[in-house]
């Protein structure tokens, strides 16, 4: 890419939930765009930390972690890093709309998963029309 790329209508491009469009790479890593809303489903990445940052409406991480379970709250403009090897679920209250950053090729529902729901998109990214 050598031209500036817009978020709002890179975001405007599509209407699916949880199914990351890639706008662009850094090195060897993919920034993705999403809307989401509800549920994604608990995953781990074993290799990659994953970066979220919240464009619009609020994000919520469930983590389970060595102390226990918690849960993150993410309003808009917050970022959060989920530690590789950290099962975690992100969900929407209502819709939002999230940046993340991960290496080229990391499946959305990671390494291991629950079952994948219907409305959850597996997948490395698709590419920004």
């Amino acid at each position: 890419m050598t031209e500036p790329i817009s978020l709002d209508r890179a975001l405007a491009s599509f209407t699916e939930q949880w199914s990351p469009r890639i706008v662009t790479t850094v090195n060897d890593y993919d920034v993705r765009v999403a809307k989401v809303d509800g549920d994604h489903v608990w995953h781990v990445h074993d290799h990659t930390d994953e970066f979220f940052l919240v464009l619009d409406g609020e994000l919520h991480i469930s983590l389970r972690e060595p102390a226990g379970e918690r849960t993150v709250v993410l309003p808009k403009g917050s970022v959060f890093t989920v530690p590789r090897g950290t099962e975690h679920k992100p969900h929407a209250p209502a819709p939002a709309a999230i940046l993340v950053l991960e290496p080229t090729g990391t499946l959305t529902v990671g390494d291991r998963h629950d079952e994948v729901p219907d409305h959850v998109d597996a997948t490395t990214g698709h590419a920004l029309t």
